[in-house]
């Protein structure tokens, strides 16, 4: 489905759809705030295409315009691109700092980028993008400083910009844990059903990747069945 322009007055927002729990609790929130959502969907390159399926089927039933972005990043660098690495789960606590395997080399700043062209081409004053840095996996491209910063060159970067009409950059689950954002996701009637978080792209979840752990870890903590796991 592609996103078109229109003439309607009701403001616009590009979403950041990856198939997973946050971006999906993302989009409803962008929807509760009155906006019309427009959805960029990745095709990166990455291990399966069980999380594409899963944005897709999450657009069609938030009844929002999609559009699935082909990409190639042949350098790889990620466990998350390149096949022949494991994905790792990092034993007893994280050391400080630490970067996972899991990390894709400049993942955020190439999404935002092809969402800000989006933005500014189909006049959209917003992009969603369902990133958190508590209870994360220490991407560096997930944290509130980095986005504040993409936030800025947004700013001074386009035509929109300097012309003082600012696309802002949203992130409203950052600062939430697991827990919260589930919760906030069923306040919104979010399908989790339809989700999907795990790194391996099998017909039921791993389990076991960090992915699966704080996925579990958010509906135990409010003692919810998850609807992936039977």
């Amino acid at each position: 489905m592609l996103i078109k322009n229109n003439t309607q007055k009701r403001k616009k927002a590009i979403v950041l759809l990856s198939g997973g729990l946050d971006s999906a609790v993302t989009l409803y929130y962008a929807i509760s705030k009155g906006y019309d959502c427009y959805c960029l969907i990745f095709e990166y390159g990455q291990r399966h295409k069980r999380e594409i399926i899963s944005a897709v089927n999450i657009a069609k039933k938030a009844k929002c315009n999609y559009k699935i972005l082909k990409m190639n990043l042949p350098w790889k660098g990620s466990s998350l691109l390149d096949k022949e690495m494991r994905v790792t789960r990092p034993q007893g606590n994280k050391v400080a700092g630490e970067i996972p395997d899991t990390y894709v080399p400049g993942r955020n700043i190439i999404f935002l980028s092809f969402a800000l062209s989006c933005a500014e081409a189909i006049g959209a004053s917003a992009i969603f993008i369902g990133a958190h840095a508590q209870d994360y996996s220490g991407y560096p491209d997930c944290r509130g400083k980095f986005f504040k910063a993409f936030d800025r060159m947004a700013q001074e970067g386009t035509k929109t910009g300097v012309r003082g009409k600012k696309i802002n950059i949203i992130t409203p689950i950052i600062n939430m844990r697991k827990s919260q954002i589930i919760k906030t996701g069923i306040k919104l009637n979010v399908p989790f059903e339809l989700t999907w978080s795990c790194y391996k792209g099998q017909k039921t979840p791993c389990g076991n990747c960090d992915s699966c752990n704080y996925r579990a870890k958010g509906f135990k903590e409010l003692n919810i069945k998850d609807p992936l796991i039977q």
